[in-house]
Order: structure tokens, then sequence, then C-alpha cells
């Protein structure tokens, strides 16, 4: 398979493009650099920087290539309150820029990396794809709003889309800003190196934690599966853990204990979130493997970062 990956300097597309060209496959990356670390991929992949809404680019790009991975994104929820307009321009400009690209050089298939926010409070869990949708930040907006333009662009011009609504993806080498990191690698960190562990809400609030290996198996997985054109996919562990439980697991898993402080005050986002993988197992043969505790163990071991001394 010939296949670019937008983002593919980040997180998700860096391990996604690693696993693609080790199993042999012809790998391209765009990305712009913004968030991501194009030291991390792999040296078979062929490296771009660029911007997705960057179309003669795109077009020298996307020759010949059979796949696309749509994982180009800005990705803060918190950011993107304060920028509503910019993450309209980049999430969803993008997108609608790519696809037109793909038309015009005549690609066969689009995996959109969509994300689970979208949803937003929703009462019955686990959560299906047919629900109505409920985002309540710009990002979430975002995306929703870029899952409608695939699907219709792709059904104007005969293009076979799927989005997948990844939950909470950790592992090793995700990125850790000053700011508004995420929530896995963040406590990694404050429970390994003393620090106090600020709790924002109650810490009942429970989320899905997908590790990257799940992630990434999902995404190729869709790049070749049957029937699954115009299709929305959960991605996820199908396990609620609470914020809670996840400080708990880390504290066994590093042996460490924290000192926490609970901040009411703050708001600690949605109640519950965990994903309904009936039409994953369906659609893509999928099977998450790697558990919360499995996956912490492994980012101790293979990440650097939160290796114990």
């Amino acid at each position: 398979m010939r296949c670019l990956i937008t983002g593919g300097a980040g997180f998700v597309g860096t391990a996604l493009a690693n696993h693609l060209v080790e199993a042999g496959h012809h790998v391209r990356v765009l990305d712009d650099l913004s968030a991501g670390d194009p030291a991390r991929l792999h040296p078979g992949a062929v490296f771009t920087r660029g911007d997705v809404r960057d179309r003669p680019k795109l077009w020298t790009l996307l020759q010949q290539v059979d796949c696309v991975f749509h994982l180009a994104a800005r990705v803060s929820v918190q950011e993107s309150v304060l920028y509503p307009r910019e993450y309209n321009d980049a999430n969803v400009g993008g997108t609608v820029s790519l696809v037109e690209a793909i038309r015009d050089v005549g690609v066969k298939r689009v995996v959109f990396a969509s994300s689970a926010t979208v949803y937003g409070p929703q009462r019955v869990q686990p959560v299906t794809e047919d629900v109505r949708p409920r985002p309540l930040v710009p990002y979430a907006v975002s995306k929703l709003a870029a899952e409608y333009y695939i699907f219709a662009l792709g059904e104007l011009n005969g293009i076979e889309t799927v989005a997948l609504r990844i939950f909470n993806a950790y592992g090793p080498g995700q990125r850790l800003p000053p700011v508004h990191a995420p929530v896995v690698p963040l406590f990694l960190k404050s429970i390994l190196s003393g620090t106090s562990l600020v709790i924002q809400g109650s810490g009942a609030q429970t989320r899905d934690f997908v590790y990257i290996d799940d992630v990434v198996a999902a995404l190729v997985s869709a790049a070749a599966a049957p029937h699954v054109n115009g299709t929305i996919i959960n991605v996820g562990s199908g396990v609620e853990t609470s914020i809670s439980q996840l400080i708990n697991d880390i504290s066994e898993v590093t042996d460490c204990r924290p000192h926490i402080i609970v901040n009411s005050q703050l708001s600690g986002g949605i109640d519950r979130l965990v994903a309904d993988l009936r039409l994953a197992r369906e659609k893509l043969a999928y099977h998450p493997g790697v558990s919360l505790r499995a996956g912490l163990g492994r980012m101790l071991e293979e990440d650097p970062r939160f290796r114990l001394r």
C-alpha cells in the first residue's frame, strides 16, 4: 500500500507511520511541525514539512497514493475555546482542502481520525455511533464538521471514506506540553517527580483510555476493510475508568503514592464517556489487547521520560 499520513509526525501519526513502514508499506508523511517531531519517525518514512491547506504540495504528495490517513489537526480542547476561528480554519478548512486535492488526484480511500469529544454528555453509556452528538467546545465542533465534509465530498466524488472516533489515546512518545497536557502522561510525570497532583472536579468522572497500539491497529484495518464507506466507528478500550481509578493504577504501577489536591471549583468535563465497540468488532475485527495497567507499564519501560530510576 502507498499511503499519505497528514499530521504524521504527531503522537498517533508517528506510531502509525512506523508500524506501516515496518510492515513493508510505502509511507509519506506531511506535518507542519506545530506539534510533531520528525526525529521519531522511521527512516523509511518519506517526510515533508508543510501545511495540509497547501494544495500544490498535496497534489504532489498524493500521486499514486492508495489511502490517506487524515490526522492533521489542532487538538487542544482548552485552546480551542480561546481560538475557535483558528481551530475552524485548521481542522475544517484543512480537511476540505485535503479532500479537494484527493478528488483532483483520484485517491480511492480516506481514513479520518475523528474524536470522541464530538459526543459530549450522553445519558446512555457506552455510547454508540448513532447517538446525536452534543459537542460542547470548538475543537469537538470542528471534528464533527470535518466528518460531515469528508462524507459529503466523498459521496459526491466517489471517494471511500471512514471516520474513526478515537477516545483517550495514550502511550509512549505522547507529547507533554507545558500547558493542557494529556492526562495520562501528565499524571505519570507528576507522580514520578513527587509533584502534587491536581484533580479537577470530583475525580469520579470517567473516560475510555485506549493504548496507542490498539488505535494503530484500528487505523490500519480501516484502510482495507470492506463495507465501511461512509461509516463512523468508535475506537476505544471499551473500559470505563474514573480519574481517581487512573491515579490508583498509576500509583500501583509506579509504586509511588501521590499527594492529591482536589479542586472541585474547576470543571472536570463531562461526567461519563466510554465506547461501545460492537461496530468496530464487526467492521474492523477490532479487539483492543492492551489493558490500562499493561499500557502504563509499557510507558514506564519504553519512554525514557518515565523510566523508573
